[in-house]
């Protein structure tokens, strides 16, 4: 007679949904929507370099098909969806989504104009010359390796990331309760930023944010387009909106397209939109302005046309010769994504200590933060690469030392060697003979012969 050995457990439905509900937001906040302080890359992202990486996809080597490369990504680190890994790795290739693409694509990976990329059958990619400083010394022990899903590989925590790509690249994520939305910044001025925060790092917490905008003045958006700095703060000043982004992590700046107003005679002036604010598609702004048009709100527009070539962006609006250039162009800008805001909300994941232990939480960090955690990650990886290095040469010195001294009573070490019945035998002898250690043990037994003549020997001096 079988005994029905199952344990029925009843709780709270309120309560058993807030836990599975917490355990979601928490996965959902650590392990897919926001980036780490330190690279700057979400898992996914991480995942996809580190699978090009192991591919061998460097900058210098033949592209290779994307389907490959997500399938890689998929079946080794990132059991998901292969779109959702497809369209982060066409995201990282955008040069108009990403101030300093980490990825070189081949084949149509979408444009601004919001076309759609190809299928990834028909893509090919490889690592942007840029990515091998996110990936450099990822084989010295420079970063933490865990399981990945299954537990039959290890896969990084985070990458060595000697680029500070948060910063440079930005980040968007939306998570549960909480998102980020960091701005790009141009790679000369925060690769400087970086110098100065090192160069003073004993005294870090007094740098100041005025300090850093002399040298980082404000984002650098891929596409382009003007940035205001001030606005009015509502009692007749001016708030420095950039400053505030920088300070607290969290503000609002305008984004503007850059427009030229350009006289064609007879009295007649045209706008010429050639730059457009960042994440605002052409076609969209297009359509936006047309249907304002058409409907009313916008007067003064007889033609609205797309010139845009191989050369760049060049977006033409006809301004009638009856109306003020100048008020239709208010118009424009202020019915149509031409003027846009950037909602900063700098928030990251940052490892910390909590109750004793090293746990990863999202913070809201200033200018000044960033820069003094990618430092720090980068002293870390400097010190735990020449730990790796100094102790690869210390095992050489160790070989090397067992050597010279076989060589030196090389006769006595050969007829031991002869006069054993196995390899282990021989091994055994010589230690307990010679006093060498398994590893110079070894060493000896796999050395050529060729490493008797006088130069060879001259060479291992050297060497030690």
């Amino acid at each position: 007679m079988l005994t029905d050995t199952l344990t029925l457990e009843t709780v709270a439905l309120t309560t058993d949904l807030e836990q599975a509900y917490f355990q979601y937001a928490v996965e959902t906040i650590t392990d897919r929507a926001l980036p780490r302080v330190e690279d700057g890359l979400k898992p996914v992202q991480r995942r996809i370099l580190y699978a090009m990486h192991d591919m061998g996809l460097r900058h210098d080597r033949p592209h290779k098909k994307s389907a490959r490369i997500v399938g890689e990504a998929m079946g080794k680190y990132h059991p998901h969806g292969d779109q959702s890994v497809y369209m982060a790795m066409v995201r990282m290739a955008q040069e108009f989504a990403m101030r300093h693409p980490l990825i070189d694509g081949q084949g149509n990976f979408g444009s601004i104009d919001g076309d759609s990329p190809a299928a990834m059958r028909y893509t090919e990619a490889r690592l942007a010359e840029i990515a091998q400083f996110m990936l450099q010394d990822i084989d010295q022990d420079t970063v933490d390796f865990v399981d990945n899903f299954d537990g039959s590989l290890q896969e990084p925590v985070i990458l060595p990331a000697a680029l500070p790509n948060l910063l440079i690249n930005g980040s968007t994520g939306i998570a549960v309760g909480m998102a980020t939305n960091i701005p790009p910044h141009n790679l000369g001025e925060i690769c400087d930023a970086v110098v100065y925060v090192a160069q003073h790092w004993k005294k870090r917490d007094e740098i100041t944010v005025d300090a850093l905008m002399e040298i980082v003045p404000g984002p650098d958006f891929p596409t382009g387009g003007v940035i205001y700095r001030y606005r009015d703060d509502g009692s007749g000043g001016r708030l420095d909106t950039i400053r505030n982004a920088y300070q607290d992590g969290r503000g609002r700046i305008v984004m503007q397209a850059r427009v030229d107003l350009e006289d064609i005679g007879g009295g007649k002036t045209n706008i010429v939109i050639t730059e457009l604010p960042y994440a605002v598609q052409k076609s969209t702004v297009l359509e936006r302005i047309a249907r304002e048009v058409r409907d009313g709100r916008i007067g003064g527009v007889t033609d609205l046309r797309d010139e845009s070539d191989h050369e760049g962006m060049r977006a033409v609006i006809e301004v009638s010769r009856v109306a003020n250039t100048r008020e239709v162009l208010e118009h424009v800008l202020s019915r149509s994504q031409l003027r846009e805001t950037f909602g900063v909300n700098a928030l990251a994941l940052v490892m910390e200590q909590w109750n004793g232990e090293k746990v990863v939480r999202p913070q809201r960090l200033g200018l000044r933060d960033m820069l003094v955690y990618f430092v720090d990650h980068r002293l870390n990886v400097i010190v735990r690469r020449s730990r790796y290095e100094l102790a690869r040469r210390e095992a050489r010195l160790h070989i090397v030392e067992g050597l010279l001294k076989a060589l030196d009573v090389i006769d006595e070490v050969i007829d031991t060697i002869r006069r054993s019945r196995t390899s282990e035998t021989a091994e055994t002898n010589l230690r307990r003979k010679f006093k060498f250690t398994e590893l110079q043990a070894q060493a000896i037994l796999s050395m050529q012969l060729r490493r008797l003549a006088a130069l060879e020997r001259q060479k291992l001096a050297d060497e030690e």
